[in-house]
């Protein structure tokens, strides 16, 4: 028969404790004894416990040269913000996502039980504890592709005013592609991300007008060969899939400055890394979009509409809504023949500093004659804190200050199939998707 009595002592500075035992125990147990003061009394800790979770959910932006104001690879580094991140974690605002329901393969939200562990490690004195000998990720340097086979940067640095509205500004850079090239990573680098709104890579084919002799108009056969907007990463297509650069194309950076008060120089760059072989499927970038609204002063929750048919078939890969600063919540669905419509993908809030891309687990089969909708809502109250102007009467525009509406997704067809040949009908003469 044995009898214990115990208390924990945490010391002033909540790293060290102390167990006291008062055992009283009969010779015929002494393997309890020895079991007894073999008890370890574990603590959470920035090396055995918190790391693993940075390094798998938060390092690819809280790293040197990231878009994060502050790394976390080091304890050095991370124990200042310890406070800030048991807040962010807790309330669900970091790591960014928005997507209410769905299976996305990029989804970086933490479980519960990681949330906790960060909750008690702020709680506990944010505690080091001893090295540990785990395989730290090798972040690649410069790039977030595993590998970059071509990259390509704008030919000069384009000056950004301190103030003022700045148009759309087009940039055109050669490939040199001798031969086709199938893309299976991108990633879009921004020099002055502070000041970049957004960036569409567009591939123009050889001897296509645009962007010569005034032909300013985006041709619809032009297909989209990535999109960078605040939060956005590199993007690597499923094996057998690939976006195609046709030998002779050129690639167009369509570039959104905004400004912040200090003046800026920027030089945009694209790496890409290629597929090792011709793929099975071509990846297109498609959208809807709806230009025609006005979003009265005052309104909370303004709802704009657009619906399409898909044309041809094809597999559904991934969701990437676009508003601006006024843009509370989007959502994506399906209109089967019969019964309710189906939500694909419903993000809110909706966030203009954070702009996801939402990539299903699952690639989703979709036939031809498939009819989609989205839907958008809008906050142009008082109450919305980054309105530039609740008085205001809203449109559509390019500037930040005016609204957008547009559901980009990408499918994946046979690898013969162009973005014009996908809009072709087969003598069907229902409206389609708007290119």
């Amino acid at each position: 028969m044995f009898r214990w009595m115990g208390h924990i002592n945490q010391s002033t500075i909540a790293t060290s404790f102390t167990l006291h035992i008062e055992l009283h125990i009969e010779r015929r147990a002494p393997a309890l004894l020895f079991f007894l003061f073999c008890l370890p009394v574990w603590a959470v800790t920035f090396e055995s416990d918190v790391a693993p979770i940075l390094e798998q959910h938060c390092q690819r932006c809280h790293r040197a040269g990231e878009i994060a104001p502050m790394s976390f690879e080091t304890y050095a580094q991370t124990r200042p913000w310890a406070a800030a991140i048991r807040e962010q974690v807790t309330l669900r605002r970091m790591p960014p996502w928005f997507a209410v329901s769905g299976d996305f393969e990029n989804n970086p939200s933490l479980t519960q039980k990681q949330i906790s562990t960060l909750r008690e490690w702020a709680d506990t004195g944010a505690v080091e504890g001893p090295a540990q000998s785990l395989a730290t990720p090798a972040w690649p340097s410069g790039w977030n592709l595993k590998r970059t086979d071509a990259s390509f940067e704008m030919a000069e640095s384009f000056a950004i005013p301190a103030s003022g509205a700045v148009d759309y500004q087009y940039f055109v850079i050669s490939t040199k592609f001798t031969q086709d090239r199938w893309v299976q990573g991108a990633e879009i680098r921004p020099g002055a991300r502070a000041n970049v709104h957004h960036v569409v890579v567009y591939v123009r084919e050889k001897n296509s007008p645009w962007l010569r002799d005034g032909h300013m108009a985006i041709p619809p056969k032009s297909d989209i060969l990535l999109i960078y907007t605040p939060g956005s990463d590199a993007r690597m297509l499923p094996a057998g899939m690939a976006k195609k650069v046709d030998a002779g194309s050129d690639l167009v950076f369509q570039i959104h400055y905004t400004t912040n008060g200090k003046a800026a120089l920027d030089r945009t760059k694209i790496g890409l890394q290629f597929a090792p072989s011709v793929p099975l499927k071509r990846v297109l970038t498609l959208q809807m979009g709806n230009s025609a609204f006005h979003i009265p002063p005052g309104n909370a929750n303004f709802p704009v509409l657009v619906r399409g048919t898909l044309p041809n078939d094809a597999e559904l890969l991934s969701f990437f809504p676009h508003m601006h600063l006024r843009g509370k919540a989007f959502e994506y669905r399906m209109i089967p023949p019969r019964g309710p419509a189906q939500v694909l993908l419903r993000v809110e809030p909706y966030d203009f500093y954070w702009q996801l891309d939402y990539v299903l687990r699952q690639a989703l089969k979709l036939a031809a004659g498939t009819k989609f909708e989205w839907e958008a809502w809008f906050d142009n109250s008082a109450n919305n804190p980054r309105n530039p102007d609740a008085k205001a009467t809203v449109t559509y525009g390019e500037q930040s200050w005016e609204e957008m509406m547009i559901g980009f997704f990408d499918v994946a067809v046979p690898a013969g199939v162009t973005k014009e040949k996908f809009f072709e009908r087969a003598g069907r003469q229902e409206n389609s998707l708007p290119r």
